[in-house]
């Protein structure tokens, strides 16, 4: 990986501990190499830009928390870069909630902010109470030194930023310099009650804006306290607004569904090149992550690539085991679009494309759980309801194979729960621009709320016999199914996003039959 060069420096000069991470570099600081590096480029593109498709719903959500918040100022930070190691950074994601009210995926840079600001009622955006500002690092001019020499924000170095012009017609949002970002944020601030505005942050975001909002109430006297439990609330109720899709979202969900589609045939034609490699659930998961950064913008979350008894660890993601014959092969994957919108899907597949006898009496016992949960999802239906109902045929099947210690009625009871042994994790969580999306929102607008139409969610139970538990079946040990599926709530009911997945044993035989034949 390339390094930026600095100038030759006096070796017996001591040396920044700040500088110290680019210490290979050569980069010169002549007043001709500066002049030279400044002249003879091609004018920026001026192209104008036509609304992203994005634009108009995200307009209307932040009319949604204007009105929840109609006399606070709301800062939005798309966050800054975590380094990885020493001088490089991870891959940039921003945060889902600025994803969310701007429209934006990836097309912007680090460190933005929205910021909304309040106004007459009535007088804002889109006829709501504030007025929001977009703020961010415009390109920098290639007759500037940023050009050739800052890491970060050089277009010599991280490609084209966008211009301030762009994203105002992008996104339909006014933007402005990050320079200007420190007053918009802290001027007025302070005590309500005492006539300052009150900033409500996405906290944990940025820490600079943490830092910048801090300092704003303690130099204001605005008790901090107070202050983090109403961030709080502003994050609660942005997880809230993303409980139900718009047509937008439901798109893009749609979309990363058929890319992970297409990743897992990709993985069945790899099977045979995993059963060749000693770290075989490697190439299932790298062949998956091909597929994401072809069609998307990476992965939902990292694969979980679990062949034989590592497929009842219920995350694992070391995916350093080999992919043996005879073994099942759990793969939990999703493609994550430009949008930001992820795929959940899980799949069980036998390593030779055939279940035994055994295998495939548990998968059909998961099966006919997640087929029990899909037929209960209609609107009205109590989401903690979905996971009690595929419980409740696990349970049964446990039973029936003399492997619960009690009577069923017992396990499913809250004083027993014994079932839960094999299968330990929820049935449901919701899914949009985080894999587990809506995660701060209240247990009674999520766990004890009735399903709504434009709900997404998954449906994945599971049976995890390790090869440990000796409180099963020899035959048993070392297998572990789930199932997973994308779930729209409709109007009447719900509609699987995923059905064309195979499902059933005999469709995933021939599926995996006819993808190594081709």
């Amino acid at each position: 990986m390339t390094q930026p060069s600095d100038a030759t420096q006096d070796p017996a000069a001591e040396q920044p501990l700040e500088e110290r991470v680019e210490n290979r570099s050569h980069r010169p600081t002549s007043d001709a190499f500066k002049a030279f590096m400044g002249s003879h480029w091609q004018a920026a593109d001026a192209m104008d830009h036509q609304p992203d498709t994005s634009a108009a719903y995200a307009a209307q959500r932040r009319v949604t928390l204007s009105r929840q918040y109609p006399t606070d100022r709301l800062v939005i930070p798309a966050g800054a870069p975590k380094v990885r190691s020493n001088d490089t950074d991870y891959r940039f994601r921003p945060h889902s909630a600025f994803a969310h009210l701007t429209g934006l995926g990836v097309d912007h840079e680090p460190e933005a902010v929205l910021v909304m600001q309040p106004v007459d009622q009535g007088a804002g955006d889109d006829g709501s109470n504030h007025e929001a500002t977009l703020f961010f690092r415009p390109l920098a001019g290639r007759d500037s030194e940023e050009f050739y020499s800052n890491t970060k924000t050089g277009e010599f170095w991280v490609g084209p930023l966008p211009t301030l012009k762009e994203l105002h017609q992008r996104t339909g949002i006014p933007t402005k310099d990050l320079a200007e970002l420190e007053y918009a944020v802290t001027v007025d601030a302070g005590v309500v009650e005492i006539g300052g505005t009150r900033i409500r942050l996405v906290r944990e975001t940025d820490q600079n804006m943490d830092a910048l909002v801090d300092t704003s109430r303690i130099n204001t006297g605005v008790d901090l306290e107070r202050s983090d439990a109403l961030d709080g609330e502003l994050a609660e109720f942005l997880s809230e607004m993303r409980l139900i899709k718009d047509d937008y979202e439901i798109t893009q969900l749609r979309d990363s569904v058929e890319s992970t589609i297409r990743g897992f045939e990709d993985i069945v034609r790899a099977i045979p090149t995993a059963r060749a490699h000693t770290r075989g659930e490697r190439v299932i998961e790298t062949t998956f992550f091909a597929r994401a950064r072809l069609e998307g913008n990476d992965l939902g979350y990292d694969t979980i690539a679990a062949a034989g008894n590592n497929a009842t660890v219920l995350h694992w993601i070391r995916n350093t085991g080999p992919v043996s014959d005879g073994e099942l092969l759990l793969v939990d994957a999703g493609v994550e679009a430009e949008s930001l919108y992820t795929a959940d899907i899980t799949r069980t597949l036998p390593v030779n494309g055939k279940f035994t006898q055994t295998q495939a009496k548990i998968y059909n016992a998961v099966l006919e759980a997640a087929d029990a949960a899909l037929a209960a999802a209609k609107p009205g239906v109590i989401f903690r309801d979905i996971h009690h109902t595929a419980m409740k045929v696990l349970a049964q099947h446990l039973a029936d194979w003399e492997i619960l210690p009690v009577s069923v009625e017992e396990a499913l009871s809250p004083q027993g729960q014994h079932h839960r042994r094999w299968m330990p994790h929820g049935t449901s969580h919701h899914l949009g621009l985080d894999v587990h999306d809506c995660a701060q929102a209240r247990r009674d607008m999520y766990m004890d709320a009735p399903l709504r139409e434009g709900m997404v969610f998954t449906i994945e139970p599971g049976l995890y016999f390790k090869n440990e538990d000796l409180a099963v079946p020899e035959a048993y040990r070392g297998t572990g199914v789930r199932i997973e599926d994308d779930i729209l709530v409709t109007k009447d009911g719900a509609e699987s996003l995923s059905a064309h997945l195979p499902r059933t044993v005999a469709d995933v035989e021939s599926w995996m039959a006819r993808l190594w034949e081709a």
